[in-house]
C-alpha cells in the first residue's frame, strides 16, 4: 500500500467521508461512572445551548480521529481497562489524544496520551524513555482499532501508527468505579504480547463494535513490525515509574502476579 500523510490520513476519516464520529463505531460503551451533583437545570442547559452555537471550539474540532484501545497501570499488569481515544494529528510525527472511558455522551474524561514518531522518540533523553510505551504489538494483534472507518483507511492508519511511541496518564480511574477523579495521575502502559491482555475484556470490547480482533491481526500481517527503540516498555525490564500518592488511593483491582512484579523497586516521584 503506498504510503499515505496523517494530514492526508485525516481526510480519510470520518469528516472526509460526511460522517460524525457518532457515526464511527461510537454511542456503543457507556460510562463506568455515575458522577455525584444535581441534574443540569435550565439555565445551564440554555448556557450550554448558547456556548455551543457561538463559541469557536479549534482545539477540540481537530479531534477528528477515534481509536479504541487497552491501557494498564505501569507495574501492574492486573489493572486492566478500555481506553477510547479521541485524537488530534498535529504533524506526520505527534498526534495528541483525549481519553475517555466511554463513547457517549457523558463518558468520563479519564486521561490524555501523546505519540510520537520513532524519530522523536529515539532523540528523547534515556530517563523520559521509560514513560514511553511501544504500538507494535498493540497494532499487530488487532487490539488497536479506528471505528467505523473503512478497512483501507483503518490500515493505513495503523501501518503508521505501528512504529510510534505513546505517553499516558489516567487522571480519572474509572475501572475502579471512582464517583470523582480521586487521587493522583497515573502512567499507563500498553500490552506488549500475547496472553496479557483480559481476553474477556477484549471479546466484549469486540462484541460491543461488532468487530473480530483475530480477523484484524491477520489483515495486518503484512505490516512490517518495526524493531523497538531501546527504553520503551520500560517495564519489561525492571524499571516501573509510577507517581506516589499521598492520599493512599489504590489504583488498581489488584497487586500484580509475582510473574509480573518488576525486578527491582519502583521509581516513585514525589507528588508535587
Amino acid at each position: 500500500m503506498p504510503s499515505v500523510g496523517m494530514k492526508a490520513l485525516t481526510a480519510m476519516l470520518c469528516a472526509g467521508l460526511g460522517m460524525g464520529l457518532a457515526a464511527c463505531g461510537a454511542r456503543n460503551t457507556a460510562s463506568n461512572v455515575e458522577a455525584p451533583g444535581a441534574p443540569a437545570g435550565v439555565s445551564t442547559r440554555v448556557l450550554d445551548a448558547g456556548a455551543d452555537a457561538l463559541q469557536a471550539r479549534p482545539p477540540i474540532a481537530a479531534l477528528n480521529a477515534y481509536l479504541d484501545g487497552f491501557h494498564f497501570y505501569n507495574g501492574n499488569l492486573r489493572g486492566q481497562m478500555e481506553a477510547h481515544h479521541y485524537c488530534a494529528i498535529v504533524n506526520e510525527e505527534l498526534i495528541q489524544c483525549v481519553i475517555y472511558d466511554g463513547n457517549v455522551k457523558d463518558a468520563k474524561l479519564m486521561g490524555v496520551e501523546y505519540i510520537v514518531s520513532a524519530r522523536l522518540y529515539q532523540g528523547l533523553p534515556a530517563a523520559e524513555k521509560a514513560l514511553w510505551h511501544s504500538h507494535v504489538h498493540e497494532v499487530k494483534s488487532g487490539q488497536l482499532i479506528a471505528p467505523g472507518i473503512p478497512a483501507v483507511a483503518e490500515k493505513a492508519l495503523m501501518q503508521k501508527l505501528v512504529g510510534t511511541y505513546g505517553k499516558t496518564w489516567h487522571t480519572w480511574h474509572t475501572d475502579r468505579h471512582k464517583t470523582l477523579p480521586l487521587g493522583v495521575p497515573q502512567l499507563m502502559m500498553g500490552f506488549t504480547a500475547d496472553g496479557q491482555a483480559d481476553a474477556a475484556m477484549v471479546a466484549a470490547r469486540d462484541r460491543r463494535f461488532g468487530i473480530d480482533s483475530a480477523e484484524k491481526r491477520r489483515q495486518r500481517a503484512d505490516i512490517a513490525a518495526p524493531a523497538i527503540v531501546a527504553g520503551a516498555d520500560a517495564w519489561q525490564h525492571g524499571t516501573v515509574i509510577q507517581l506516589a500518592d499521598p492520599t493512599g488511593m489504590p489504583h488498581s483491582s489488584s497487586p500484580p502476579p509475582p510473574s509480573t512484579r518488576t525486578a527491582v523497586p519502583a521509581i516513585a516521584h514525589p507528588a508535587r
